[in-house]
């Protein structure tokens, strides 16, 4: 039997959900982050109930949206759920600051994964960028070839990645004989002022660690931009995003034990690469050659989950009229073609050049304020459309929302208050949707008719 033409394929199910939200949340920050965290709290129990506190309040964001994507399943994420709740302007801004943040994510870690190659192999001919380039164009490829190729992917990836992670966590166990539990004489980062009190200083210490350790689960909403694509989004959405970080928190609690179990405290606390300072006293030379290979098949499930996701964005932007028609175009595989490729030429064109510190930081505070548009979303629908169908309530609301949209708020008055620059240069792209809505609504004065 042929396959529909013109629209979204409904074929995914709760594997691809739990590979989405696993491929698009675990890459390079878990690489990193151990250390920092180790040399904010100072012990190896603190470390371990902190990745557990970071994990419990991902895992409230996403009891929070599977409610929002089990009422109205369509794909696009978050821009779906504010013209829901507060009209097109607001769908259309979060439209457009979610794309950008996909678009500035994605050509930072395409060259990343440049980087990571050429780690691996110092003998190719060409640089990192063209190795980025090269990747986008790989993946955008395979993209192109339909939903089931790019979904077949993204579980190869993400099967492989944690798989990885998992051997290395097995390998701190049985290879390596456990290092005498220690802490650190103090809370170095914390009290490096004078005159701070301690209670003050513990605190800061926790907020700093708790704030890195939640960057790190940052991607586990990537299954909301394909809800209309689950075969039964009711059922599957919720359960993808609950169930991709359950499993990520237990993928980083192993990870963090496995390093405290290969580390002392101390070196734990001043590595950087902590994963690959274990990998190397396992294996000597060899693990750092192996933590290469493991950041960079990460990084790759991360431009994939993103490269699925991006288009999406645009697709159901254009479909409510939001932005051009030829967006709308579906391809008999299930891709949104015309938005796949657009949104792969920006990203290819900040490959070459953009400023990537500038990028990351404006991206790190567009995707905290994307989650507050959502908790928002859900507090202004459960009050205005108190009868629209919930087949997934959110547990604990409003105190789970409450606590969510919190967190979300203070992240952004602390990017304000700390990086100032940054976040007003993210504050101005978004300023930048109020013309570009304009003129999209001359463009595209009416609905496009291609939605389902």
């Amino acid at each position: 039997m042929a396959e529909p033409r013109g629209r979204l394929l409904n074929i995914l199910g709760v594997a691809f959900g739990l590979a989405g939200a696993v491929g698009g949340t675990i890459g390079g920050g878990i690489l990193r982050t151990p250390g920092l965290v180790a040399a904010e709290l100072g012990s190896g129990s603190a470390v371990l109930l902190a990745w557990f506190l970071g994990g419990l309040y991902g895992l409230l964001g996403a009891i929070c949206v599977a409610e929002l994507g089990a009422s109205l399943p369509r794909s696009g994420g978050w821009t779906v759920y504010a013209r829901r709740a507060f009209g097109d302007g607001a769908g259309f801004v979060v439209g457009w600051t979610d794309w950008l943040g996909h678009c500035a994510g994605v050509a930072w870690v395409a060259l990343t994964a440049g980087d990571y190659a050429l780690a691996l192999f110092p003998s190719l001919p060409i640089g990192s960028k063209a190795i980025a380039l090269l990747v986008l164009a790989l993946f955008t490829t395979i993209q192109l070839q339909g939903v089931r190729a790019g979904s077949g992917s993204q579980l190869l990836l993400s099967l492989a990645k944690t798989v990885a992670f998992l051997l290395l966590v097995a390998a701190c166990f049985l290879l390596a004989d456990p290092v005498s539990a220690t802490a650190l004489p103090a809370l170095p980062e914390a009290v490096a002022h004078a005159g701070v009190p301690g209670w003050l200083a513990l605190a800061a210490a926790w907020v700093l660690a708790l704030q890195a350790i939640i960057g790190t689960y940052d991607g586990w909403h990537s299954p909301i931009y394909f809800a209309e694509e689950f075969s039964e989004p009711a059922r599957d959405l919720p359960r993808s995003l609950i169930g991709g970080v359950l499993a990520v928190i237990a993928i980083y609690l192993l990870i963090n034990a496995a390093l405290l179990r290969v580390l002392p405290l101390p070196d734990l606390a001043a590595s950087t690469l902590p994963l690959a300072d274990a990998a190397e006293r396992l294996f000597g030379t060899l693990g750092g050659q192996l933590i290469t290979a493991v950041a960079l098949l990460s990084v790759l499930g991360l431009i994939n989950t993103s490269i699925l996701s991006a288009p999406r964005v645009l697709y159901a932007l254009a479909r409510e009229g939001l932005f051009l028609p030829a967006a709308t175009q579906v391809s008999a595989g299930g891709t949104p073609g015309v938005a796949l490729l657009l949104t792969c030429g920006a990203m290819a064109l900040l490959v070459l050049f953009g400023d990537f510190p500038i990028l990351l930081a404006i991206a790190s505070f567009l995707y905290v304020a994307l989650y507050a548009s959502g908790i928002a979303s859900l507090f202004v629908l459960r009050w205005r459309e108190p009868e629209l169908e919930r087949p997934f309530r959110a547990w604990g609301h409003p105190l789970s929302g409450l606590i969510v949209l919190a967190g979300s708020a203070a992240f952004l008055v602390g990017a304000l208050l700390e990086d100032r620059s940054h976040s007003l240069e993210a504050l101005a792209l978004v300023a930048a949707a109020a013309p570009l809505y304009w003129l999209t609504r001359r463009w595209t004065p009416g609905e496009s008719p291609a939605g389902p």
